[in-house]
């Protein structure tokens, strides 16, 4: 009886040692982010970009599936903002003078928190290959205006000079001995709210399907109830549009 009983139950010692080692094979495999057919429900991501009006910025996003093809996005952004006619100046009139920006009324420091969808293009065939994926945000800005202040000569021939901050009808060009330290005046930063729009387009290139590597650019719009004043001597304007290039890396989870 045990003679014939022993070869059955060396199949089935030897079938669930096979299935076993194959289960865990796919477990590690999912683990290691090794597998197409698996779809991650929830990622984060942090971003790095440089965009056109004058800086760099950061950026977070979270993300949850909503089908195969689209995610539902929720994103914060941080980025300094310059008007495109700001150009550095040094006085010549005076000896060792600093650096300033002749006209700038403020600084402007913008966050954006948003929502958006990011739809898939085209799908990764393995490893090597390259997602292509839209994405469309809307949401709040929030501009941080600091006001800036100027070092300003009051009676060259005794070399008195005062902190003061700018007035482009009391301070014309040859008073100005260069730029106060970057935190004078902090205490004065308004608040000026408005709306932006997002267009972006992104290449996810990372060779493990859990993981994010991906570049994007695209087009934000921001828009002003109020004109910012960025500038002395230029137009007012409430619309801003701007160009970026972003290097994004995260995680992806079920």
């Amino acid at each position: 009886m045990f003679k014939k009983l022993f070869p059955l139950f060396a199949i089935t010692l030897i079938s669930s040692g096979l299935f076993g080692q194959e289960l865990k094979d796919d477990l590690t495999r999912l683990q290691n982010g090794e597998d197409l057919n698996v779809m991650y429900r929830n990622e984060s991501s942090f971003g790095i970009y440089a965009h056109s009006a004058g800086g760099f910025g950061l950026a977070y996003r979270r993300g949850q599936m909503v089908n195969v093809k689209r995610k539902r996005m929720l994103e914060v952004e941080l980025q300094n903002f310059k008007h495109p006619k700001e150009v550095k100046s040094v006085n010549s009139y005076f000896e060792n003078s600093k650096g300033f920006i002749y006209g700038k009324l403020n600084s402007f420091l913008i966050l954006r928190p948003g929502v958006g969808y990011q739809n898939r293009l085209y799908q990764k065939s393995d490893k090597k290959s390259v997602e292509i994926r839209y994405s469309y945000f809307v949401g709040a800005t929030l501009a941080f205006a600091k006001p800036v202040y100027l070092e300003i000569v009051r009676d060259s021939q005794k070399g008195i000079v005062s902190t003061e901050r700018y007035d482009p009808e009391v301070h014309s060009i040859d008073m100005i001995y260069g730029k106060a330290p970057f935190f004078k005046g902090i205490e004065k930063t308004k608040i000026y709210p408005g709306a932006y729009a997002k267009l972006a387009l992104s290449f996810e290139y990372a060779d493990r399907y859990n993981s994010i590597k991906a570049i994007e650019t695209g087009v934000v719009f921001d828009v002003y109830p109020k004109a910012l004043p960025m500038m002395a001597y230029t137009p007012k304007q409430e619309l801003y549009a701007s160009l970026y290039l972003k290097i994004i890396w995260g995680r992806k989870w079920f």
